[in-house]
C-alpha cells in the first residue's frame, strides 16, 4: 500500500468505513508489531485529527506507552488505574464522555476531555489498549466503539 491515506469526508461511520480497508491493507504482511502500532496510530490521527492517539503494552504488572501520537504521554499505568487500567482489568471497552467524572482518571493532559480505550485481547488475555483522547466533551459514541474494536481484531 502506498504511505499515503485516502481521505473521505463525510459522517463519521463514512470516514471510518473508508479507513479500515486501508489500514488493513497497510498492517497486512507486516510480521513487526511496533511497525503496525505506529502506523495504526498515524492512520487514525490522520484521518480523524484526534487529540491523542496510542498504544500502551502489557509490561509484567503494567501497562507501558508504545507507539502514539499527539502530545506527550504517561509512560506507565498500573492495572485498575485510570481509564486505560480500568480497560485492561475488566476485559472490556471503556468509553468516557468526561474524563473528569471518571474516578481515578489519569490526567496526562488538561486538555484531554473525553476518552475511549479498547482492549487489545489474544487467546482470553489483554497484551495492550488503544487510547484515544478528546479535547472535546461528548466525542466519542457507538460508532467509534465499533470501528475500533475491529480494528483491534487486525492486530
Amino acid at each position: 500500500m502506498s504511505e499515503e491515506l485516502n481521505h473521505v469526508s463525510g459522517s463519521k461511520e463514512e470516514r471510518y468505513a473508508s479507513l479500515l480497508p486501508q489500514i488493513r491493507s497497510l498492517i497486512e504482511g507486516e510480521p513487526d508489531m511496533i511497525a503496525n502500532l505506529a502506523n495504526v496510530a498515524a492512520a487514525l490521527k490522520e484521518a480523524f485529527d484526534f487529540f491523542w492517539v496510542g498504544f500502551y503494552l502489557v509490561k509484567g504488572e503494567e501497562l507501558v506507552l508504545a507507539p502514539f501520537q499527539g502530545p506527550v504521554a504517561c509512560t506507565r499505568i498500573r492495572k485498575g488505574r485510570g481509564v486505560c487500567g480500568v480497560a485492561w482489568q475488566e476485559k472490556q471497552a471503556q468509553v468516557v464522555p468526561d474524563v473528569d467524572a471518571f474516578p481515578g482518571h489519569i490526567a496526562c493532559s488538561s486538555l484531554s476531555r473525553s476518552e475511549i480505550v479498547v482492549p487489545l485481547i489474544r487467546n482470553d488475555e489483554v497484551w495492550g489498549v488503544l487510547d484515544i483522547d478528546s479535547d472535546k466533551l461528548g466525542f466519542f459514541d457507538e460508532t467509534d466503539l465499533r470501528y475500533l474494536k475491529e480494528i483491534s481484531t487486525y492486530l
